[in-house]
């Protein structure tokens, strides 16, 4: 059975996700998706675990800006167990949600200059919940901060975003519930790309965060400087059931993640906070 506070995770996204596209939208983008691999890490495991992430994902326009939303369900196998001396793999769910106003649309003045087309004004929030054997992760971030939307084919924006980080673990080992904590606020550099190959009917696209150390942890030890590069290339395979364009696509995916959630991987937290994670993934848009 489903972990409850994962079931009422689900369903706070799917009504999030209802709400936005119930807007009046200038443009509307929603996907399924699928991925796996078998190359994960998580800090403090050793193990290589396999993991399949089923995926939702919205993205819509209105008068003044956007909205963005995106849920992953992330099961484990057994190497990433759900519960102290559990056989089964843990479950996560974790939500991004971010909304951007667009400064031209909202004040009618040009924010253009070099290569930048636009600028923007981005807030938002990072919300997890994950059953696992050890740590039993209750994210919670706020984010803001400008976002710089670049002149080329297709999409890519750079946002410099201050980050409110705390989070409530439970050790199930230990038996120790840590209340919530908060770290010291921090800066992101963020990057979000999807560019189209020409009319090969490949695209490459993906997000890349480069996240400042966040102070001491919950158990008093210093955080690290934290890279997680997410890329993908993806093939317009639509036409194979007669669909539109862009409806179906399929491709090869790449995760670069060090010092994972901060966790130093020179440190404790070993090999298991720096994951290099080939994957093959799947998207459905409606």
């Amino acid at each position: 059975m489903m972990h409850q506070p994962i079931a009422r995770a689900l369903v706070c996204a799917g009504s999030v996700a209802w709400a936005l596209s119930a807007q009046a939208a200038t443009f509307s983008d929603t996907s399924i998706g699928y991925r796996y691999g078998t190359d994960f890490a998580e800090p403090f495991n050793p193990n290589a675990i396999a993991k399949d992430i089923i995926n939702l994902n919205h993205i819509s326009g209105y008068k003044y800006g956007t909205n963005f939303f995106n849920v992953d369900m992330l099961l484990s196998d057994s190497k990433d167990p759900a519960g102290k001396g559990s056989t089964n793999g843990a479950q996560e769910v974790y939500v991004v949600y971010r909304h951007m106003v667009d400064l031209e649309k909202a004040t009618g003045s040009k924010y253009a200059f070099g290569p930048v087309r636009g600028m923007g004004i981005t807030a938002g929030f990072d919300y997890n919940t994950k059953t696992d054997a050890g740590y039993n992760s209750k994210k919670r971030m706020l984010v803001a901060g400008p976002t710089f939307m670049m002149d080329v084919p297709g999409v890519l924006n750079i946002s410099l975003l201050y980050l409110w980080e705390s989070n409530a673990p439970f050790n199930t080992f230990s038996g120790v519930s840590t209340p919530r904590y908060n770290y010291d606020p921090h800066a992101m550099l963020g990057v979000v790309w999807g560019i189209p190959l020409g009319a090969s009917g490949f695209s490459f696209e993906g997000f890349a965060n480069f996240i400042a150390a966040k102070g001491k942890n919950e158990s008093g030890a210093d955080t690290a400087a934290e890279t997680n590069i997410d890329m993908q290339i993806m093939y317009d395979l639509s036409s194979v059931i007669s669909a539109p364009p862009k409806s179906l696509k399929l491709g090869l995916e790449y995760q670069y993640w060090k010092n994972k959630f901060g966790n130093n991987s020179d440190g404790p937290a070993g090999k298991g906070a720096f994951a290099q994670t080939p994957m093959v993934r799947v998207e459905y848009h409606f």
